[in-house]
């Protein structure tokens, strides 16, 4: 039976939600944070619940969490998943390593939960077959579903604006909008699990028939001839109106829900600010990206390292090619479904905002659960007392850097922030002492290539237009929403990612060199650094540190 969602938080006044205390557990956020890059308001951890639990088969030994929410940012319980693959005989350090957990320091010990390998069996395979009947189900649904969703979140913005009284606007969620969720979500979790596997055991062949750096190649030409992901067609798109083939009007309908922060139910939307299209297209002009070029180029590259592949192995470059353009299809796939299911999240915004504006709440109504909403629009406003002091919780929270990308055990963010001597890479609450830092920055292969370039250090794309081109973006994490400045890039480095990641996908499309979960590259590059990028290696050489005396000591002394 699927996890209910709580009536309320780990605290229930303040809504201060931390999974780290209930047990001594292994978190990484590197599957997560791309979609969820913001501190969570309680509307949208619960949205992200009913993914987690409510669509997913999966129960585990226990009653362990496999996902939590550790001071409003979403983390996996990879604890959890190491404890099952031990369980079973399995190598963790092997299954550990790409989309879920980035890069682990080897001498890393990791907490381990003892579990039956035939109690593991039981909870595991009969959820296993369920997952893999509804991708099978969800595959038929697929071509419907992306074709008619936008006209349904139209025709349904329609109903939520002219719906002016509570039992109506309910009749809307419980009937329609909730549903959809839940058949959405379901969708989402079956194209990603349909993509995750396959690509990265070709990945690994790869690698192993003509090395990381063509096998990389490979694998970058997924969006095809015509750039068709959707991870590109923000950018694609302001090159279609820049020539004449798509209208501001067309473009805002195909992409104006995509944006850095689109999966916050509380983020504005894009749409919401007037001149946000103009300050694109401005950003676009100016920066001189030539798309075509770099798509073409990258194509190039893809020619070529398949000739090689098809010259040393006549006999085997037929499955090959049948392989690729399976995940090309399921990378195309989960894409498009991600950006249908931000349109119903961008949808269910709305929804409270009307939600809040008929229950005099206001923006308020964002701090309640989607259940607690429900009780709301139902005559239940027992919750609404509790939203000034949730608020007041998540600003706080806001307030704080990014948490580190691994953390183990009990974690408490405003104790970390406070440590002048704080990772961001890694929190492990078994230390007494503070851990060395290294000076050494590795990651994955994003995109390969070779390049040098100076530093743009910046934590928020709202800050992208700093961004000069040529230069070097080190980041925590990208998603769809910076994907108008990739073009400006020399490079790319997050603390945060992995092969699958949106960085590393559209960096490889473009042919720009990335590295992905570095998880210390914001701690040890800053503005006016100069740096060589590895791609195919996954390291970041500094070069050169900046001579910028607003440097402060913290900085200083990161290096040392």
């Amino acid at each position: 039976m699927a996890r209910t969602f709580p009536k309320s938080g780990y605290d229930p006044v303040t809504g201060d939600w931390n999974d780290s205390l209930k047990g001594d557990y292994f978190w990484s956020n590197v599957n997560v944070s791309e979609a969820v890059p913001d501190v969570m308001t309680p509307s949208t951890w619960s949205l992200w619940w009913i993914y987690h639990y409510e669509v997913s088969p999966f129960e585990f030994p226990g009653d362990h969490l496999m996902c939590g929410n550790i001071c409003g940012r979403p983390y996996l319980n990879l604890g959890l998943l190491c404890s099952i693959y031990r369980a079973l005989g399995r190598d963790v350090r092997q299954e550990m390593q790409g989309d879920m957990v980035g890069s682990v320091p080897s001498d890393l010990d990791l907490p381990i939960i003892q579990f039956s390998p035939l109690v593991v069996l039981w909870k595991g395979l009969p959820a296993m077959f369920k997952a893999r009947q509804d991708a099978r189900h969800d595959s038929k649904k697929l071509p419907e579903f992306l074709h008619t969703n936008p006209g349904w979140c139209q025709s349904m913005r329609s109903h939520i604006q002219n719906s002016k009284d509570l039992p109506g606007l309910l009749s809307i969620w419980m009937n329609a909008i909730r549903p959809k969720i839940v058949n959405s979500l379901r969708m989402l979790r079956s194209v990603a699990m349909t993509l995750a596997d396959p690509a990265s055991k070709l990945r690994m062949d790869l690698s192993m028939l003509v090395g990381e750096a063509d096998a990389n190649t490979l694998l970058s030409n997924l969006s095809g001839s015509h750039g068709n992901m959707e991870s590109l067609g923000p950018l694609v798109g302001l090159r279609k109106v820049q020539i004449g083939e798509l209208s501001r009007e067309q473009y805002m309908e195909q992409y104006g829900h995509r944006s850095p922060h689109e999966m916050e139910l509380f983020a504005p939307d894009p749409g919401d600010d007037p001149a946000w299209f103009e300050k694109q297209m401005a950003d676009f002009t100016r920066s001189g990206t030539d798309v075509d070029t770099l798509l073409c180029m990258q194509r190039a590259e893809f020619t070529a390292a398949w000739q090689r592949l098809e010259t040393r192995f006549p006999d085997k470059h037929k499955a090959i090619r049948r392989q690729l353009d399976t995940i090309a299809t399921a990378a195309k796939n989960r894409e498009a479904v991600r950006s249908e299911v931000t349109r119903i999240g961008r949808l269910v915004r709305q929804f409270l905002l009307q939600a809040g504006s008929l229950t005099r709440i206001g923006e308020g109504i964002f701090f309640l659960s989607l259940d607690e909403m429900r009780a709301v629009l139902g005559g239940d406003l027992s919750s609404a007392s509790m939203i000034p002091a949730r608020r007041t919780m998540y600003e706080r929270q806001c307030a704080l850097p990014p948490y580190p990308a691994l953390i183990i055990g009990h974690f408490d963010p405003f104790q970390w922030a406070a440590d002048p001597n704080r990772r961001s890479d890694l929190y492990d609450a078994r230390q007494t002492r503070p851990a060395a830092i290294t000076t050494t920055i590795k990651g994955f292969t994003g995109a390969v290539g070779c390049v040098e370039g100076a530093v743009r250090r910046i934590d928020r794309m709202e800050d992208g237009n700093q961004v000069q081109q040529g230069e070097v973006l080190v980041t925590t994490v990208t998603n769809v929403g910076w994907t108008p400045i990739f073009p400006r890039l020399a490079a790319i480095v997050t603390d945060v990612g992995a092969p699958l990641s949106h960085a590393a996908i559209v960096a490889r499309e473009l042919g720009i060199p990335a590295v992905v979960g570095c998880g210390n590259a914001t701690m040890l590059l800053k503005t006016g650094d100069r740096v060589r990028v590895d791609g195919g290696r996954g390291i970041v050489e500094l070069i050169r540190i900046s001579t910028d005396p607003s440097k402060g000591v913290e900085y200083q002394n990161a290096r040392q």
